[in-house]
This record gives C-alpha cells, structure tokens and sequence, in this order.
C-alpha cells in the first residue's frame, strides 16, 4: 500500500526563496566533464559538487558576486557573477597542482598511504564517542520535522497534458530547486514535533510525539508509515547509513578508506573554529557510496558541516538523487551538536537527466538541548501513544510556538492547495483508483464499508476448478475501535458455497485488550507453514493450482471456529490466549486422504478429525514500530526480529473432540545488517508434539510445489512429503545488494542483485503416529537420518522488477517424485 501511495505521489506532487542562484557544467581543457568538483560562493561555507557528468546547480537565500570553483590536480577559478541568477554556465578548469590554505593538495587516485585527509579521519574515528549527545550522561532536545514531496521538471508539456485538464491552477506557483535546478510544485507536507530523551549510560532513547500535522492526507496511515520508514534517522558517524533498505558506506566509516578516495582540500575559520575540508568521491562505481565533502574541527575533529549525494551508478531503484546537508553548532566551546538536518531524494522510473518524478524532502531542526537531566527505567518504558487524535488535531497557536523553521511560501500554500484538489473530482478519481491499487478494497464512504479485497475474486484448484470470491469490511476510519470481515466464494467444480467471518473489538487502548473471534468453512493448502493456522480469513497462493509442479491434490476442506482475547502489557510484547475448533477433511479423497485408526469406528477407521484446542501465545518484537491506535495498526518498519513461543493443549470429548495432546512450538527470526554486504534474514523453528494424533494435526515440513519463492518453505519438497511430531528448521538467505556483481565487468552496468541461501530441518515421527495414521494413502516419512538441507542462488533486481531463484536439493534424492532442481521467482518494487 505504502509503494502505492508512493507511485500516486509521482503523477500528482526548492522550498528556499533563493536571492543567488547559480548553475552550469565544469569540464577540463579537453572538453571533458569533471565529476566532484567544488564550488562554493566566495567567502562563504555554502556550496555543492558537480555530479558524474560535471553539472552543478546551486542557490542560497544570500547575495553573492562571486563562485570559486576548484578540483584536485587543477588550478582553482573565481567566476564573477554578472546578476542574481546565472545559467548554463560553462566552466573550464586548467591542470596544474596548486597549494591551498596551509593543506597539500593530491590529485587522481589517493593513495591511502601518507595522506592527510586519512590521517584526520583517523582522528573522527577517535574522537566520535566524545562529541554530539553522547559526550554526556543523559540529554534531551526538542526536534521539529518537515516532510515534503513535489511533482518535478514541470514543463508546458506537463502542464497541458489530458491528466491535468482541470487543475491548470495548481501550476500558478512553480520554484526552482537549490539542488538540482529543476522546477517543482509541492503537492504534500507533514510536519511533526517531538521531544526526545536519552540516556547513554543505559543506553535507552525514548521520542515523545507532542504534534503532528499533514495535508490532506490526516488519515491515510499507509502514507504517513511510508514517510516515517522513508526518512528513518541516522548518524553520519555510524560506519553505515541505512536509506530505502539499503546500508550506504559512511564517509566518516572505518571501512571508507577501501571504498572512498579522501583529498584534504581547504582549510578556514566557521564560526571562529578552525576547520578543514575533505572532499570524498567512490573508488568504484555501482556501490553503496556517497560523493561530497565535510568540514571538520582542527582539535575536537567534529564535524562541522558534511554533504553526501549518491552517485547515479549506485545500486539503488527508483532513486536518481539523494542529497544531504547536516550542520553542527558549538556548545561550551568543544561539542559539536546536530542543528540542522536536510535530505532531498529525486523519485523517478527512469535515470535520465530530462526524466520527471517526485521530490522528497526532509528538513530537521534541533533545538532546546539539555543534559544530565536523569530520568528512571519506568519513564523510558512507558511509551506515549503517538497517534492520537489530541496530537493530529493540534491548532495554529501550537505551531506558530513549537515550528522551529518557519514556513516558506510554497510549503504554506500546501496546504491550501490540497484543501483545493480534494474537491475537484478528477482529482478525487486518480487518488480512488490508486487506493484500491494499494490496498486492495473499494472504499464505500456512505456505507462505512469496503468491497475486496480485489486480488482474491478469481482462483482455480483440482478440487473447486474455478473460484470465485466477494467480500466487504467495515471501515469508518483509520483507528476503529472494532472491524468486522468477511466475504463468500463459489467453486464451480464442486458446487458449493464457502464463507469466512471475522471480527475484532478492542476494549481498552492503553492495554490493547482485545477480544476476536470468526468462523471459515473453505478449501485450503494446509502444510505451508510448521504453525497450523487459525486465520479465518487468510488464503495461501498454494492453494491456487494456476502456478504449481506436479499434482497439486492434497487439499483440505477446513470449518474452524476460534475466540482470542490478547493483551499487550509491554511495550511490543503481546500475550493472547484462545481456543479453536476446527473439523478437517480430505478435499479429494481419492488422491489424498486423512485416514487414521479410530477403535470406536464402525470400520476402525476415521477420515474426519474434529478437535477443539485451546493455545496461549507470547509473542516478543523488540524493536518494532507501529502507528495507529484502533484497532488495526499499521506497522513502519520490518526491520525487527519476532520471538514466537505457542502452547497447544488438546482436548477429547469436549464439544466431540477427538485427541488429547500438547504442543510446544518456538520460533526466532531476525533481520540482520551486514554492514556493505547487504541483509541476512535468518529464522530458526522448534516444536513438539505430545501424544499420539492424526496427520491433519502434526507438522508437516514446509513444502512448495508453486512457481513462487516463498520465505520460510522448502522450494524442493513436495507438499506432505516430510511429516513430524519433533522438528528444529533453520533457514538462512543472503541478499547482498549487488555487492559482488558490482565487481564483474559488464555484469556490473545492469545493476543486478545477488541472493543466496541455505536452509535446513530434522525431524522425527514416533511409532506411536505412524501406527495411528497408518490407513492414510500418502507414504509418511520424516528426516530423522540425517538433516534435510536445500541452497539456492538467486539473481534479483531484473528489469527492477523480478527475481529468480535456482533451488538445489541437497539429499533425500531417493524419495518418490523427488525434485533436485527447482525455479522459482517473484515479482515486486524494491528500491
């Protein structure tokens, strides 16, 4: 929904009322454009770098007569400037080393050897612990966040385009970015104000939202998730900076002198602190770099002031630029603090120069800094509800108070013009179809209901053929306190109706007490998951056969009643305790059945199994970020990992229950960063069963006979092939980033991703569950001998859009029907 929400921002989204503006091309004497290179305004701190193909563009809210334009291995050039605004420059720079301020200067590849700027880089790796917040015990500062997006490179074309016949006037006010130059109209800003507190001797930070104010999209959470995980917070000091899922080489890293070339450039008095300039370009091209330069203190080594741009050959989606400035204050004559934070991404499908997309834009402010001011473990534990009405809703006075940047023209007439297109209908049309792109559900806004989802009307299987399916919600807002769901489907092959209903009801928001319960009578794929599952709702893609190897017959008629009342007594730890009562049955008995011993048969033998269990969950993620208070949240980031422990107890007679039993299942995923190489999801899986039950109730191995490449089964196990009573899975897939690739001629233009993976599961079924199951007419095997392992590797990012993954089987070659070789893939946008 989120990417979406994004993609709508394209087709319907700088901020500075600039008093100098510059922009041009530097080339060499060989009409050779020259990449990084400095300009600056004379006698100023203010200025940029050119980018790959030598352009620059640059503007400043003062007056200047005047540019020096400088690169290593060339002579520096002053251009006078003849007016305010001067385009289309062209600059010539002149070979020839030349001494700066009191600094060497290096030219072409940098030696990591005997170079000052390495030597001083050295000093901000020992020195960083001692500056900013964390030079003190405890602190806390006031922080005022805007988020903007602005559709750009508006020409006349755009604007007498069919799609926005109509809403000609939101063009009347167009400004020129200070970054790139290209014209842009703002069409969405959010602002939020915070208090934030930290305690470095604990090692606890805690965000207390005091405001929060958008335009005229207060109540679409799907948006405000993707800005919040959009624009996470970072510290350039880190050795990685984390932006769009993707961990960027600091300059200021200890790894950034095997990515980064470092040229001690200049020196001078900011702020009357001495500093000096370092400018930083990649060594390669295709990596997870930054070029700028940084200015840092000649005794405490803080930085002073720092840019970063990513370069057009990064390894990045849907990104052309990213830009960054920080800015640093003085306080008590040696620490350096945060003061202002600016970040500018260009959203575009395509890299080239003339391509059109959307801007976004941060600016941070911090302000207010205190110290040393203690605050007790309860105070950091007890976390605020963030998004509250009392905080959307704050008034005028609250801003023109707490707003700790005014304001510009165009970012003030945001919010007006958005109060406008929401009445205009065409307006409203685009944004309806986008909606039910993203989310799935046509929205009904007199019934307070929504039609969908959309993407589950139509489905096929052996046992159904085709399938079709209807359903609604309820939805009066985004933080209802209670939501009910269901929907009917129709199989035209076996003639019968199927219908899930489900509802929730949240009884207390500071708790998140609440209660749920549902009823589905379908036809499903069991066995894609070790956990059974108790959605009365949900639909796995393997019980579709469109998409699928090999027969695809072992499906399940499924009628599951369940009541769950859960609670959240910690922050991100939830407790649910409920109870389920579920009858199975085979779906095409003939080719798959659920047959086990039953002495109180007439046969000896039963094919249906009713049971009722009740189960007490605890589930833990650290981490975790969510924003809502209804009963539906919706979470920001996936940057968490999950602790998952299950009791199951099983019990006979009750309400015709068949089995005593007890089940103890855990399992541990977890997201890891590995630093330039990329992530490393990893998850780890263990169960038990006690007592003897019938297949439908043990745990099958994970199979996929479909065409997709699903997380957590095992791509060349057929469904049912492994069953357990005793597991312990592990599974592991390294997504590189095009780390590798990047390294390979050729292969390193198109941008390519590397995956690759290994997973691995033993199991056991006791005597006791073969004797009981022994009538099924599917074989039942688990992989006691030996552990059962697969690994795959996998090429994504393909046309930005597809992955592929080769699947290997590692043994049990030996088992009927046993595939060593699988395809598999999946469609998606990722940047």
């Amino acid at each position: 929904m989120k990417k979406y929400i994004f993609l709508f921002l394209v087709f319907f989204t700088t901020i500075f009322f600039a008093q100098t503006k510059v922009s041009g091309l530097v080339v060499d004497e060989n009409d050779m454009p020259v990449s990084f290179a400095n300009i600056i305004f004379k006698n100023s701190s203010e200025g940029t770098i050119t980018n790959d193909d030598g352009v620059f563009y640059l503007e400043s809210d003062n007056t200047y007569n005047a540019v020096v334009v400088s690169f290593v291995g060339y002579e520096s050039k002053e251009i006078t400037l003849s007016s305010r605004v001067n385009y289309q420059m062209k600059i010539v720079l002149v070979e020839g080393g030349e001494q700066l301020k009191e600094v060497v200067v290096y030219s072409g590849k940098q030696s990591k050897k005997n170079n000052p700027a390495i030597d001083i880089l050295k000093k901000i790796w020992e020195h960083k612990r001692k500056n900013g917040v964390n030079h003190y015990k405890q602190y806390n500062y006031d922080k005022y966040e805007k988020v903007e997006f602005d559709l750009n490179t508006i020409d006349s074309a755009v604007i007498k385009s069919k799609l926005f016949k109509g809403m000609e006037f939101v063009f009347q006010d167009l400004d020129t970015s200070r970054i790139t130059g290209k014209t842009y109209l703002p069409i969405f800003l959010n602002e939020t104000f915070s208090k934030v507190y930290g305690d470095n001797i604990k090692g606890e930070k805690k965000e207390e939202l005091l405001g929060s104010k958008n335009s005229g999209f207060t109540n679409n959470q799907a948006l405000t998730a993707f800005v919040e995980d959009l624009y996470s917070d970072y510290d350039v000091y880190n050795n990685y900076l984390k932006f769009f899922d993707k961990s960027f080489t600091s300059p200021l890293s200890k790894t950034g002198v095997d990515v980064y070339n470092y040229v001690l450039s200049d020196s001078t008095f900011i702020d009357n602190k001495w500093c000096y300039n370092i400018i930083y370009y990649p060594r390669r091209k295709n990596e997870l770099t930054f070029k700028g330069n940084f200015w840092v203190n000649d005794s405490t080594y803080a930085i002073k002031k720092i840019n970063l741009q990513v370069t057009k050959s990064a390894n990045i989606n849907w990104v052309k630029e990213i830009y960054i400035e920080q800015d640093f204050e003085v306080v008590n004559d040696s620490v350096f603090l945060l003061k202002r934070d600016y970040m500018l991404s260009d959203f575009s499908l395509s890299k080239k120069e003339e391509s059109k997309g959307i801007y976004g834009k941060r600016t941070t402010v911090y302000n207010n800094y205190k110290f040393d001011e203690f605050k007790d473990d309860k105070f950091y534990k007890n976390l605020t509800n963030q998004f509250n009405a009392g905080i959307v809703e704050r008034d005028d006075e609250f801003w023109n108070i707490n707003r700790l940047e005014e304001l510009n023209k165009d970012e003030k007439g945001v919010y007006k013009l958005l109060d406008t297109l929401k009445t205009v209908p065409k307006f409203k049309s685009y944004y309806n179809i986008v909606s039910i792109l993203g989310s799935g559900y046509v929205e009904i806004d007199k019934w307070n209901l929504d039609i969908g989802d959309v993407y589950s009307t139509f489905g096929f299987n052996d046992a159904e053929g085709i399938r079709v399916r209807a359903g609604a919600r309820t939805y009066f807002g985004q933080n209802d306190p209670w939501r009910i769901e269901a929907y009917t489907a129709y199989g035209f092959s076996d003639q019968r109706f199927k219908h899930g209903i489900s509802g929730k009801w949240l009884l207390d928001k500071k708790s998140r007490l609440i209660i749920s319960g549902g009823n589905r009578r379908d036809i499903e794929q069991l066995g894609l998951s070790l956990t059974a599952t108790t959605d009365v709702l949900g639909r796995s893609a393997a019980s579709s056969s469109l998409f699928s190897v090999g027969s695809n017959d072992r499906l399940t008629n499924i009628d599951l009643s369940t009541f769950n009342a859960e609670i959240e007594p910690l922050h991100n730890f939830i407790v649910r305790f409920g109870g389920s009562l579920r009858t199975l049955s085979s779906a095409l008995p003939d080719a798959f059945n659920l047959d086990y011993v039953d002495p109180n048969s007439p046969t000896g033998i039963s094919s249906e199994i009713k049971q009722f269990d009740i189960a007490t969950t605890l589930v833990y993620t650290p981490g975790k970020r969510t924003i809502g208070y209804g009963v539906e949240r919706r979470n920001i980031n996936d940057t968490y990992s999950t602790l998952f422990l299950k009791y199951t107890k099983g019990f006979s007679g009750f309400l015709e229950s068949d089995f005593d039993y007890e089940k103890l299942q855990f399992s541990y995923s977890q997201p890891w960063i590995i630093g330039g190489f990329g992530r490393l999801y990893s998850t780890v899986e263990l169960g038990k069963t006690f007592g003897a039950v019938p297949l439908g109730l043990l745990n099958v191995i994970p199979g996929n006979q479909t065409l997709f490449s699903i997380y957590g089964t095992f791509p060349n196990l057929n469904f049912y092939e492994f069953v357990t009573d005793t597991y312990a899975s592990v599974h592991l897939e390294q997504n590189f980033n095009g780390r590798l690739f990047s390294r390979i001629p050729v292969i390193k233009n198109w941008n390519l991703r590397e995956i690759i993976g290994i997973r691995g599961v033993w199991g056991n079924l006791s005597d006791e569950n073969i004797l009981l199951n022994n009538p099924t007419n599917i074989p039942l095997s688990a992989p006691n001998d030996k552990i059962y392992w697969e690994y795959s590797f996998g090429v994504g990012n393909i046309f930005k859009i597809l992955r592929i993954d080769f699947n290997f089987r590692g043994n049990y070659l030996e088992n009927p029907e046993a595939r060593p070789f699988s395809v598999t893939g999946s469609f998606g946008f990722s940047f």
